[in-house]
């Protein structure tokens, strides 16, 4: 009886008391997202505050350089290959003083046009106190880049992500400590989309990456950052991770080299990631710069002791130089089209060239398929990458805003499962790509299934070894994705990372080299271009590639796991060929 009054009290309550019990109510919800907000802008501008801030405190510093050793060489620093500048180095013809200055001034130059850099790291200055004491390094004062998920004591490793501001890491990650006792000096941090699990160059904290060939296009990602400052000039050696062509793509993109070596072929540890814990699809890090036998240099200095005693868990196999520098010919498996997305124009003209000047070179070509292609993007890759239904992602992006170049990408990720399912049922008789992949970010719905899913991914390894091994390869030829794209074309795009991702599944050490530019003929044949299957992403892929005559394209190199230096060693063939073909 008493509730009953109670209700019939509530019911008769004057419509005023109402009204402003429901203005309250949406006042506080308003007020939350106000706070909310307040909280993103303040934590955004810590981010470039800290950023500013410490590109400030280096220009100081040059100018103060310049103005106290106006005789310091600076000009032609930037110009010489790492092989030339570690042996000037260590001639003494050049000191790591002077060297990390004209690096941190091209570095400053570079940034201001292509946004390419997060942080310079001020405690490289205090290197040089003791760099005396690695004279002996492989890497003896050679200022080297790393991306912003690389772990160095004291900074963020933001993944370009606001849940991760004011994080400082507390000590320096593996590779770093290792790059520190082989003399090198880590000087700057770079750019990396959002979450990492893209293959543009913005994020909210930072902004766009653009390209050092053409602002107008992306860099590439998520090591896009590196390739933009080792392309545009201002860095010699960087270090970037790979989960999906991280490390290749922006690589293509901005005409430079990189390699993706196998996972824990160099240690991981001290890294950040956006999806950290999944298994199906593996991570590397690696060594991105203009020249192959930088980074062969760079696997050789890191492929030490140091690495095997402060990460027992990386397989104790130094650099094998014996492999790396054979002139024994090859047997080489190649592809021009693995049946999932079509290659541009200039994408297989490049591959084509390069079969070319490897036969004449004395090599062996021989067709190669990689089997089952689409179920291995769809069942084994996706569904293996975002397992959790792509929750851990989405969780790392709440409270703050998205990026633009990310935001495409994420939309179907928070349809609920039965929303994705009817969808992919709708489309599957007219756009099965798409079909197939909006099932498959629905992840597995159980550990039994992640458990089918991890006894698929190791039985379509050793089906696509099988095939290898059936005609005998020694490497592989692959096409590369490219040219860059357009902005914000990537998000849109995530069929087109097939000829990268396929190889972090597979975990087959993989590298790519610059081969030629787009061409106005490459150009003109986009109009002809019809895809693989003719859906809406074959369509946005040629809007995405369109307007780069002129811009580097790429080709991919692969070799078995643990085959680093084949990998390599290949990867020079196809430089030093298409270097000669240019005389």
């Amino acid at each position: 009886m008493l509730r009953t009054n109670m209700e019939l009290s509530f019911l008769e309550m004057n419509p005023t008391v109402l009204t402003a019990i429901a203005c309250g109510g949406v006042g506080l919800v308003l007020f939350m997202k106000y706070c909310n907000r307040q909280r993103v802008k303040v934590k955004i501008c810590k981010a470039r505050s800290r950023r500013d801030a410490s590109f400030q405190q280096a220009e100081e510093a040059i100018q103060q350089f310049s103005t106290n050793k106006p005789d310091a060489e600076h000009n032609g620093i930037s110009s010489l290959s790492l092989a030339e500048l570690t042996e000037r180095l260590q001639k003494d013809c050049l000191s790591p003083e002077e060297v990390l200055h004209a690096y941190m001034k091209k570095a400053l130059e570079v940034n201001k046009r292509l946004n390419c850099a997060t942080e310079i790291l001020l405690e490289s200055w205090q290197q040089l106190s003791n760099i005396e004491n690695y004279r002996h390094g492989l890497l003896y004062g050679v200022p080297v880049s790393i991306k912003d998920n690389v772990g160095y004591k004291g900074h963020d490793a933001t993944c370009g992500l606001l849940c991760k501001v004011d994080n400082p890491d507390e000590d320096d990650c593996v590779v770093v400590k290792v790059l520190k006792r082989q003399g090198a000096i880590p000087f700057i941090k770079t750019n990396v989309p959002q979450g990492l699990l893209n293959y543009d160059c913005a994020n909210p904290l930072f902004g766009q990456c653009c390209n050092p060939h053409n602002i107008q296009k992306t860099s590439g990602g998520s090591s896009g950052g590196e390739g933009a400052l080792i392309g545009g000039g201002g860095s010699i050696l960087g270090i970037g991770t790979d989960i999906g062509g991280s490390i290749r793509i922006p690589s293509s993109f901005c005409g430079i080299c990189g390699l993706k070596p196998t996972a824990n072929r160099l240690s991981l540890r001290g890294l950040s990631s956006g999806v950290r814990g999944q298994k199906s699809v593996l991570s590397s890090v690696g060594p991105m710069a203009r020249d192959v036998d930088s980074l062969a240099l760079c696997m050789r200095a890191l492929l030490c002791e140091d690495m095997f005693t402060l990460d027992p868990t990386v397989p104790p196999m130094p650099f094998n130089d014996e492999v790396y520098l054979s002139t024994k010919p090859l047997r080489i498996g190649y592809y021009e089209n693995d049946g999932y997305l079509m290659p541009s124009p200039s994408m297989s003209r490049a591959l084509r060239e390069t079969k070319e000047l490897l036969e004449r070179a004395g090599h062996t070509l021989v067709p190669f398929t990689p089997p089952r292609v689409f179920h291995a993007m769809h069942e084994l890759i996706v569904r293996g990458l975002l397992a959790d239904g792509t929750e851990t992602l989405l969780n790392n992006l709440k409270g703050g805003p998205v990026d633009p170049s990310l935001a495409p990408q994420i939309i179907p990720y928070r349809l609920p499962s039965w929303l994705k399912k009817t969808l992919s049922a709708i489309l599957r008789p007219i756009f099965p790509r798409i079909s197939a992949s909006l099932n498959a970010i629905c992840g597995v719905s159980s550990i039994t299934d992640l458990w089918r899913q991890h006894v698929s991914v190791e039985e379509y390894t050793h089906e696509f070894i099988a095939e290898w091994q059936k005609i005998k390869l020694d490497v592989l030829l692959c096409p590369m994705l490219g040219p860059a794209y357009n902005f914000n074309y990537c998000g849109k795009l995530t069929s087109a990372i097939s000829y990268t991702i396929l190889y972090n599944m597979l975990n087959f050490p993989a590298g790519v080299v610059p081969v030629s530019t787009v061409t106005a003929d490459d150009e003109a044949e986009l109009d002809k271009y019809k895809g693989n299957f003719g859906d809406p992403w074959d369509k946005l892929f040629v809007k995405a590639v369109r307007g780069a005559i002129g811009l580097p394209v790429a080709v991919e190199c692969v070799a078995l796991p643990w085959q680093e230096e084949l990998c390599l060693r290949f990867m020079k063939e196809v430089e030093q060929l298409v270097k000669d073909n240019r005389k």
